[in-house]
């Protein structure tokens, strides 16, 4: 069964039936970037590094590390948040939690932003709408064929208006109060997410400057059956499969 989306007061609720979320301070907003981990002492350092000089807070989540990720993005001046529950929704919803910022971005480890990343996030969140967005990416690998995954990621988000982890999901304060943050659930959280905000804050702002994605599931698996599994479990999930049932299936374990 699908979650259902949270009820809005009815006051809160334009004609068209999109609730008024009120623009962000551009000039002087401040960006919380939350980053969801799990044993990521390789590239933490170098992910935060990229960020640290244009974020107003750097909001590290750990799921229960036992590299010392932790302890690296800790000496790397993010707050550590720590004893959440594992799953990339629920880290995140505590990050968001902790976050002091007008702007949320959703960062995962492996995901490097752009140069000019913060000025373009508050320009595009310049105006009442959008209230939420996402980067184009390419991903770290020269093969041709993921040069074309990485092209028709950027298409479909442009065209759907749904938007996946990878790229990077931001969204002004207001919006995220308004849709109540991630659901609850194992897998596809991204998805679901970029539904309720399409339905309540509108279509998302789609920056065409570009983050750098690592292709390790696509090295590590095969870029074809990366592929084809990608668009197998979302069609499942959009058919009504539910995200406890899809994570067993694609970790072979509970969450």
């Amino acid at each position: 069964m699908r979650e259902r989306l949270p009820l809005m007061p009815t006051g809160a609720r334009q004609s068209q039936g999109v609730p008024a979320i009120a623009p962000i301070p551009v000039p002087g907003s401040r960006i919380s970037v939350i980053v969801p981990v799990l044993n990521e002492a390789t590239r933490i350092e170098q992910t935060l590094a990229d960020v640290r000089d244009d974020a107003g807070e750097l909001i590290v989540v750990d799921g229960g590390s036992s590299d010392g990720t932790a302890e690296i993005a800790a000496r790397s001046g993010a707050i550590v948040v720590g004893g959440v529950r594992r799953g990339r929704a629920s880290q995140m919803n505590a990050g968001a939690d902790a976050a002091s910022g007008d702007i949320l971005l959703f960062l995962h480890a492996d995901t490097r932003l752009p140069t000019g990343w913060a000025g373009a996030v508050r320009t595009a969140l310049a105006g009442p709408r959008p209230a939420w967005g996402r980067f184009d990416v390419r991903l770290d690998d020269p093969s041709p064929l993921l040069a074309l995954v990485g092209a028709m990621m950027n298409l479909r988000s442009r065209l759907t208006g749904i938007c996946t982890g990878d790229q990077a999901i931001f969204v002004s304060r207001e919006a995220w109060r308004v849709t109540g943050g991630f659901p609850a659930i194992d897998l596809m959280e991204d998805i679901a997410l970029s539904r309720r905000l399409k339905r309540l804050a509108g279509r998302p702002a789609s920056l065409r400057e570009r983050a750098l994605v690592s292709a390790r599931r696509w090295r590590s698996h095969g870029a074809l059956r990366t592929i084809v599994g990608m668009w197998w479990w979302r069609a499942l999930y959009f058919l009504g499969a539910s995200p406890a049932w899809l994570h067993r299936r694609y970790y072979g374990r509970d969450a």
